[in-house]
Parts: C-alpha cells; sequence; structure tokens
C-alpha cells in the first residue's frame, strides 16, 4: 500500500529534517547565501508578509521532491509498461543513488539566482546568460564539488546540474528519459516541485488564498507514465501523470498559477517598483550588470543592494538616486493605463500606440511599459483512467481545454502627473487608437 502522504505536513510549516550529507550542502557559502534573496523581490511593499527567502523554498522543494519520488517509484504505483521503458526503476541501488541525486539537484536548483530573485534577469546579465547557468556554476565550482565527492555514493556534479536545471535550458546537453523525468520532477511544466513550492509558499505568506490547492492529493496520485496508451502508433515516451482521481486537484495547481500570476506575480504596483529596482542596478552596478564569476556574485545579495540603494536615496550625489528615492520614499510611477479589451478590438497594438503617445505628450523619461504573459506552456500530461486506459489531459479536462494565459500591459506615469494623463487619455484614446489604424 502507498504511503499515506494526506497525514504528512505541509512542507510550508513542517520542520525538515536533513541528513549529514545534506547538511553539508545547507553549510555551504552558495547555499547560505540563499537566505539573503528574496522569493519575490520588492513585494513585500504590496504584501507585507512576503519577505521570505529562497533558502526556505530551496527547503520545501527538496522536501517535496523526494516525497513525489518515493510515490511514483513505489512497487505498487509503477505502471507495466513503465518498467520495460524505465529499467532503473526496478533497480533497488540506482534508485537510492538517484533518490539523493533528486533531493540533491532540488535544494540546489536556486543556488544562481540573482538579487531580488527574478527582477529585470534579462537586463542585468551579459548576453547568454540566465540564473540557471549560474546555478550550473555554483554546482561546479570547487566547494560543492569537494561536497559531491564525500558523499556516500559519491555523487556526480553532472546529474545534479540536469536534474537541478532541466533539459529545456540545458538544449545541448543529452538526457535519459530517466533523467528527463528526474528533472521533469524539479522543474516540470504541469508538476515541477518548484512551482507546487512556490505556489503554496508565496500564497502563505502574501496573506492570499489563490495559490492553495491539494497538493497531498496531487502527490498521491502521480504516476509516471507513457504519454499515451500506444495504440495506432502513439508516442510512448514516459512522462509524470496522474492518476484520474487526481484530475482535479491537477486543474487546482494549474487554476492556482493562472491566479497567483494575476493578483501577485502581476500586480501593478510590484511591477513599477520592479522597474525602480532594476533602473537603480543598471546604475550602480558595474558596466549595468551583475558579475558571472561566482566568487564576485556570491558576495552580492538583497543585503548589500539594499544598503547602496538606502544611501542613494538619501545623497542626491550618488548614481541611481531618483530610482532609489522613488522605492524608498514610495514615489513609485503610478499606473495611468493597461490592456483593454475594447482598445484591443479597435487596435490589436493599443498598449503600443498609447505608450508612444503618453511619451510624446509627458516626455520619455516620465513614462514606462511593463508587459508580458505567463507562458504559453500547454500543460498536456497523460492520465490514467479507472478502465486503465491512458488518455491525454486536453482530451479529458475541459479547465484545461479553457485555461485562460496571465498577461498584463501597463503603462506607468511618473505620479504627479497621473490625473492630469488620466483627463488627456479620456479625451484622446478613441481618436489616437483609430487614428494609427488609419495610418497603417
Amino acid at each position: 500500500m502507498a504511503k499515506n502522504f494526506h497525514e504528512i505536513r505541509d512542507p510550508i510549516h513542517v520542520f525538515i529534517k536533513l541528513d549529514t550529507d545534506e547538511r553539508k550542502i545547507l553549510d555551504s557559502q552558495p547555499f547560505q547565501r540563499l537566505r539573503h534573496i528574496h522569493q519575490l523581490a520588492m513585494s513585500y511593499l504590496v504584501y507585507p508578509g512576503a519577505t521570505h527567502k529562497r533558502f526556505e523554498h530551496s527547503l520545501g522543494v527538496m522536501e517535496l521532491a523526494g516525497r513525489i519520488f518515493d510515490v511514483i517509484t513505489h512497487k505498487e504505483n509503477v505502471h507495466g509498461k513503465i518498467r520495460e521503458l524505465l529499467p532503473e526503476i526496478s533497480v533497488d541501488h540506482r534508485l537510492h543513488y538517484w533518490r539523493r541525486a533528486l533531493r540533491m539537484a532540488a535544494l540546489c536548483h536556486d543556488l544562481g539566482h540573482l538579487p531580488f530573485s527574478h527582477a529585470a534577469e534579462k537586463e542585468l546579465l551579459p548576453e547568454d546568460w540566465s540564473h540557471e547557468k549560474l546555478t550550473v556554476a555554483f554546482i561546479n565550482s570547487p566547494e560543492m564539488r569537494e561536497i559531491w565527492n564525500t558523499i556516500t555514493p559519491p555523487l556526480r556534479p553532472e546529474d545534479i546540474i540536469k536534474l537541478a536545471v532541466g533539459p529545456k535550458k540545458l538544449k545541448d546537453v543529452t538526457f535519459s528519459d530517466w533523467e528527463a523525468i528526474m528533472a521533469e520532477i524539479i522543474v516540470g511544466d504541469s508538476f515541477g516541485v518548484d512551482r507546487i513550492d512556490y505556489l503554496l509558499r508565496d500564497s502563505y505568506h502574501a496573506g492570499v488564498t489563490y495559490g492553495k490547492f491539494d497538493h497531498f492529493r496531487l502527490i498521491d496520485t502521480l504516476r509516471i507514465l507513457p504519454r499515451t496508451s500506444g495504440e495506432n502508433g502513439g508516442s510512448q515516451e514516459p512522462m509524470l501523470g496522474v492518476e484520474e482521481g487526481g484530475l482535479h486537484s491537477a486543474e487546482a495547481l494549474l487554476l492556482a498559477r493562472y491566479f497567483m500570476y494575476s493578483q501577485v506575480y502581476f500586480h501593478p504596483i510590484r511591477r513599477s517598483y520592479d522597474i525602480h529596482l532594476k533602473d537603480f542596478l543598471l546604475e550602480w552596478l558595474p558596466g549595468g550588470k551583475f558579475p558571472t564569476d561566482i566568487k564576485e556574485l556570491i558576495l552580492i545579495t538583497d543585503n548589500e543592494v539594499l544598503v547602496e540603494l538606502l544611501g542613494a536615496a538619501r545623497d542626491t550625489t550618488k548614481r541611481g538616486h531618483d530610482a532609489a528615492r522613488r522605492i524608498v520614499k514610495r514615489e513609485h510611477y503610478k499606473k495611468v493605463y493597461q490592456k483593454n479589451p475594447d482598445d484591443i478590438r479597435k487596435n490589436p497594438e493599443s498598449g503600443e500606440v498609447i505608450f508612444e503617445a503618453l511619451k510624446e505628450k509627458y516626455g520619455e523619461n516620465n513614462v514606462r511599459r511593463d508587459f508580458r504573459t505567463s507562458g504559453n506552456s500547454t500543460f498536456e500530461f497523460p492520465i490514467l483512467c479507472n478502465d486503465g486506459r491512458i488518455a491525454a489531459s486536453f482530451d479529458i479536462s475541459q479547465v484545461l481545454q479553457n485555461l485562460p494565459e496571465a498577461s498584463f500591459d501597463y503603462i506607468f506615469i511618473r505620479p504627479d502627473l497621473r490625473e492630469q494623463a488620466y483627463e488627456w487619455l479620456r479625451d484622446n484614446r478613441d481618436t489616437l487608437l483609430t487614428r494609427r489604424i488609419e495610418e497603417e
């Protein structure tokens, strides 16, 4: 009988026991740095409780990864075809190695995050660099390699890297089916424990309920399944799926993701602070970029940035003064416009049109635009039906067929200009949108 995970407390609250080898990672300098990296950048200026760090998130991801591994490799939960596709799943000593590697990879998956996490990462790193690439560098560092070698049995850093980063970010690296499944446990689009933990944890600390779902039920019903039953030449590629009884929990997870993006991650004031933080860092950092040498990066956390930011806010002669002052004194740019269905029907490029018009009217430095989507993941996964057949999630779930995509298109303006800009937009918006169509 599979272990009943409903009896295990939530990883947000539980004290996680670490063995000697895991404690070595916890005490390492790269991992201790995560104690000083905010999970949600400056969201605590909007949601005061959202002061949690990457440190506790990584612990939660490790805990959840171990739980899922135990469920999907339990003998009673292994689908017959998976035994043929993944011979590793029937070899006990190999399972022991991969469970340890998986937990270590989960613990290390965020080592490369910049101060304040995702805020303006693309603009603040050199081309072709990302926090995933920095994570690889940390895992391969001499300090970490020494730890991998002292673990019994020793772990291969290349395995840790594969599982922590995944095939989407390591496009030049070959993954076996087994390695791809192990990586999917951590970074998978549908059931990755990175996502499961941050939704639950961010929701808890922000004081909202949008991110909650029954992760106990979801984990207990996860299975490794072939993509289809194999009939009519369907793909037999193994991937994480769910028993039919866990489908509603899976739907709830993906709906929670949509609501958390819409209500928390894409909150307009949080996005405005991200803009000011990026502006400050572009002026404060040498060359406007974070270092990619991990010996230098390891010395830069939110603490160092905040000290400089406070100093710049109080001294008009320091670089980044204006951006720092706006953060410290809460004089952030205010939202003056966001995408509207009526405007989009009149002009699909309404956001760009309004942005250019406001820049021309009030000055380029006084108006900022921020827009993006949560991504185009399809969230398709196999479902083990009650009659033993395997079906695609899109064929069964109407929720997934109609799952909305979280997105935003905000235009911000200097706060003392907002009321004037509101009135000007109200009087000129329709003319601006229709004139642009006629010009094109």
